[in-house]
């Protein structure tokens, strides 16, 4: 009987565990509400995909055993690897956390050895992507819900039919409300390794997709700003010294009132920017290169 699956998602313990050059938090979705939100939505399956760690599938394991209520919904571990260029591969089946800072290659005979399957989340993405690199993976992720440019879910279309690879689409759930927002259907039985069979032989087919909505987004957004302001001051006066005071008066005034509408505004900015960077990477072939160094003068002019 096909079961369905939630692939990418996030709880508390990806905090800490993403990387230097990203603010420490990650995500606030505990347990508890991970489970109760996969039991309302009727889901099968759910696998762990935190940042660099295997920390949060145990537990979630645990919770799930001591309450009954959860006993239909199955949890797998998984996890998403950032490799030594900065992108992200995602290793479903693992029992072996696998370090991050590895080449692809590395990376992809670990999940082999470990009779793992790999994929390749928002391989399109403005940053943390694959690219052309994602035909080394098992799976390719061609909907993620927070590519709310819209234009890189196009490309890594494009590329899973060029290259006919198994497709699959991925909430990136790093808010409780995203849980669910994409759902892969896998024609197997519900134990791991006839899911890992499955995929392997391509028996699974995409069956809801959904973006991340504004309000969504500028949640985990300001849940990453309110815990990790240090880290961002720091981040802002090592790669931005002169702007420094911009960036600082920036942070006073969103402390005065994070809820101001002017967020709102300059989430739309960014989104406007966004698809114009997207469309010159992902169809007009512009080197992505620049966007690793994170230099927004840079961005601003790609942008225009």
């Amino acid at each position: 009987m096909p079961i369905s699956a939630e692939l990418h998602c996030h709880n508390s313990f990806s905090n800490f565990h993403v990387g230097d050059d990203e603010p420490p938090y990650d995500c606030d979705i505990s347990i508890r509400d991970q489970l109760e939100r996969s039991y309302n939505l009727g889901l099968d399956a759910i696998f762990v995909t935190n940042h660099n760690t295997l920390d949060g599938y145990n537990q979630l394991l645990e919770y799930k055993n001591d309450h009954a209520k959860f006993k239909n919904i199955d949890v797998f571990p998984a996890e998403e690897i950032t490799t030594d260029t900065g992108a992200h591969v995602l290793a479903y089946g693992i029992h072996d956390a696998i370090s991050p800072g590895l080449s692809l290659e590395e990376i992809i005979d670990e999940v082999r050895k470990q009779d793992g399957v790999s994929s390749a989340p928002h391989p399109f993405s403005l940053l943390d992507a694959l690219r052309n690199d994602a035909k080394k993976c098992d799976m390719v992720e061609v909907f993620n819900s927070n590519n709310i440019d819209i234009l890189s879910n196009a490309r890594a279309t494009e590329f899973a039919l060029d290259n006919n690879m198994t497709q699959v689409a991925g909430s990136d759930s790093h808010v409780l409300s995203t849980l669910g927002r994409c759902v892969n259907v896998i024609d197997s039985e519900n134990n791991l390794d006839d899911i890992l069979r499955a995929m392997k032989k391509g028996k699974i087919s995409i069956s809801q997709t959904g973006y991340a909505l504004q309000n969504e987004t500028l949640d985990h957004l300001r849940y990453k700003i309110n815990n990790s302001k240090e880290y961002i001051f720091d981040y802002i006066s090592e790669h931005y010294p002169s702007t420094k005071w911009l960036f600082s008066l920036l942070l006073k005034l969103y402390d005065s009132n994070p809820n101001s509408h002017a967020w709102t505004l300059f989430y739309k900015l960014g989104i406007y920017f966004m698809k114009r960077i997207s469309q010159k990477i992902n169809f007009q072939n512009h080197d992505p290169s620049f966007m690793k160094d994170r230099y927004l003068p840079t961005m601003f002019k790609m942008a225009l």
